[in-house]
This record gives structure tokens, sequence and C-alpha cells, in this order.
């Protein structure tokens, strides 16, 4: 039986919603960006008026006014948008009980066998969300997820567009390289360079030139170019293990000195620490990335000794990296993250290098601020270290800093995100 494999995505995700609650912005156009005065200021989503004007997510607020001077700029709501996110898939539920989310706005619905019609379905669905939530979607239906993506994207807004076995070529092969799922900036950019501008020439290129060229990537670009992709919609259930966690802030100062720094990742620390704890999962690898006001990356890493979910060690991992790699001051924005996770059941070998007793003390003391801060909130017990500094210190990486998916800077200084979405979106 052939498959049907729906792509739906949330048009203007964020700025949509945010208008339902601002009738009075109906003629404006409305994005919806980080406080400036915190320096988090870039565009995060926008409407279709911004984006006729050339406004692009991920872009500076001072950059997006200048093609757009009449915008109205909005504050994110990350829990009104999760809760529409969830209203929808309650909508989604009544057509299938296989659904894959990708990020609060898209979702892949595998309706074979539920409906004999895929873009009727497709259609009513469409329908529902917008009478239902005052929101509009944009669905693709095709026999593979690729596909399914693409044709979500390829009509915009509120639209349902089929690609079959009958129209893939004339659809999909025209497109950019760039718009096929997992190829990104760098991936690209590179099959630009050998000729390979569209999907088409993609699915007509020498599969070994590509495998030789892009190894394994090159064998599924191909296979995807082909509609060759035989990826299951996995339930929500069946989603993969988690595979790293990480808090990552742009200061409220640039961080001028060692100490700065030092602060800073206090905080970022706590929270990795404390969501390693509640998945009962330790990290191998310990990795620092850093931002310069020029907004230049760099990204350090270590494989520890014995995996940790100690806030502490990983504060202190994470310093030595900042200090060996001799990352320039100030910095602008900093990240930390843990890796190569497994279960803190995991039985674990102990040496004569470490001070087994002083671990114990630190699981207990970590132990006992996560009770604290289950109770009474994360931010009714904090290190002294962050009372050092008001602007520093006052980090909630917790709570205030949201965690996107790794794709959410794609084409921003983060390329070929695991997740493969090619760049931040709503």
């Amino acid at each position: 039986m052939e498959r049907t494999i729906l792509h739906s995505d949330i048009n203007c995700c964020y700025a949509n919603i945010e208008r339902l609650y601002h009738p009075e912005l109906a003629d404006r156009a409305v994005a919806v960006a980080g406080s400036e005065e915190e320096r988090h200021g870039i565009i995060l989503a926008k409407d279709e008026t911004c984006k006729r004007r050339g406004v692009k997510t991920g872009m500076a607020i001072w950059q997006a006014r200048r093609l757009c001077p009449d915008m109205v700029i909005l504050p994110p709501r990350m829990e009104l948008y999760a809760d529409f996110s969830r209203k929808v898939r309650r909508i989604y539920s009544d057509y299938t009980d296989i659904c894959e989310s990708f990020g609060l706005d898209e979702s892949w619905l595998d309706l074979t066998g539920c409906v004999r019609d895929g873009a009727a379905a497709a259609e009513e669905i469409r329908g529902r969300i917008k009478s239902e939530l005052g929101v509009t979607v944009s669905i693709g239906v095709s026999w593979n997820k690729v596909f399914a993506k693409l044709g979500s994207d390829y009509k915009k807004p509120d639209a349902v567009t089929v690609i079959s076995r009958d129209t893939y070529r004339d659809i999909v092969w025209p497109l950019p390289a760039g718009e096929l799922l997992y190829v990104g900036r760098s991936t690209s950019s590179y099959l630009s360079s050998i000729g390979v501008c569209t999907i088409g020439a993609l699915a007509r290129s020498d599969p070994e030139l590509l495998r030789r060229r892009l190894g394994k990537a090159g064998d599924m670009l191909h296979s995807f170019a082909n509609g060759g992709d035989c990826s299951p919609v996995r339930r929500e259930s069946a989603m993969p293990p988690v595979k790293s966690i990480g808090n990552g802030t742009t200061s409220p100062r640039d961080m001028e000195t060692p100490r700065d720094v030092w602060v800073t990742l206090s905080a970022l620390s706590e929270s990795v620490g404390m969501r390693l704890r509640e998945q009962r999962l330790m990290g191998r690898v310990v990795e620092l990335s850093v931002r310069t006001p020029q907004l230049e990356w760099s990204t350090h890493q270590i494989k520890l000794h014995q995996p940790t979910d100690i806030t502490r060690e990983i504060l202190e991992t994470a310093f030595e990296l900042f200090l060996s790699a001799g990352s320039p001051l100030p910095l602008r924005s900093i990240a930390v993250r843990c890796s190569q996770l497994v279960s803190c059941d995991m039985p674990q070998q102990l040496d004569i290098f470490s001070d087994a007793a002083e671990r114990d003390r630190r699981r207990r003391l970590d132990a006992a601020m996560d009770a604290i801060r289950h109770k009474y909130g994360y931010a009714s017990v904090k290190r002294g270290t962050l009372e050092e500094d008001p602007a520093l210190g006052s980090i909630n990486a917790r709570e205030e800093h949201t965690v996107h998916p790794a794709a959410f800077l794609n084409g921003y200084g983060m390329d070929e995100a695991a997740n493969g979405k090619k760049r931040l979106r709503s």
C-alpha cells in the first residue's frame, strides 16, 4: 500500500498567534523578537507583510526596521505558542495516532490506511485549524516525509500541495538544492560549486561522486532527491533518545573578564546539571561555545574520565575549556552542552584519581537544591557566585532562555543541524 504522509506547518506561527490577541494590529506588520535591552534582539518570527519586505528570521531588530520601519515588535510568549501547538496536535489526533512533531509549528502525519484521499483529508485539517483556532496551516501531501515537507513549503499561506509520483519531477526537481531537507548552507554551497544547483540536478548526479565527496550523506541526499525516503513517521512516545543537553545565553553585557565568564557559566551549568538529573542522564563530553561581539563563533570540547551530572564538575570543566582555548575577551554569548549521554544507573569504575567522597557530597548538594527548586521555584535557591554581578547573575537559563532545536540557528552560524531544519522560521 502506498503511504500517505502529510507535513503540516503553521503559517508565521508566533506572529499569527499574537495577532489573535492583538486585533488592533490587523493592518500592521507584526514580528516577534527578543528583548533589545537584554541583547536578545533578533527576529524570532514575522508575518507575511514583514516577509514580503525582506525581513528574515534571525535578523537583528535594527536591520529589520530598516526594511520595515512601521513593523510592530512583540515579545515572545513561548507557553502560549506551545499551548496552540498542543491544540493543533489534538486536531491531528482525530485523523491518525502517528504524528511526529518537528518543532512547535510543524508536524508529520502518517494517514496510511486511515483515509482514502490524502488531499481531501489535508483540506479538512486545514479548514478545521483555521475555523477552530484562528490560525492557518500549509500542508504538503506525498508518499514520503521529505517530499511532504517540500509540499508544505511550496505554497503559502493557507494551502495544500500534493506531490505524487507522477508530478514530483515537475514540482520538486526545479527547486534549489538548498530546499531539500538536510541540505544546509555549507552543503548547498558545495553542491553549487560542482554545478548541482537544483534538486533535479542532485537527483541526476553520479551517486559515486556524491559518495566520495559527501560520504554517507551523499547517498542519502541522492535518494531523497529521487523520492527514495522511506523513514517512518514516529509517534511522540517513540522519539529517539536525547543526544545532548545544553543551555546558552547572550549576556546582558559583554563578559570582559574571566570572572565574568565564570559567573555566566555558573548560571548555565546549573540549568544543564538540573536537566541532566531530571532525565537521569550523565554526560561523557562537555562542550563550550563562545561568540565574540563581532559574532564570531568557536566551539571546544573535552571527553571526561567519568560521565557526570554534577553541576560543579560541568562548570569547572567548561571554565577549563575557556582558559585552555585562549578565547579572546570580551565575549557576547556563551553556551555549555553535555553530550555522549549515558544512564545515571550505569555502573561506574572507580579510580585512584577521583575523590569519590567529594563527588558524593556534590551529588547530595545538587539533589537538595533540586528538591528545593521543585517545591519553591527555580530562583528559590542559588549559588553565592551569582550574587557577585547583578546583571550576569540574574540570568535564569532554566526558565527564561528558551531551548530550541539545534536547527533553530541553522543558517546563522550553526549549519547542518542534527534534525535537518534548514533555517529558523515560524
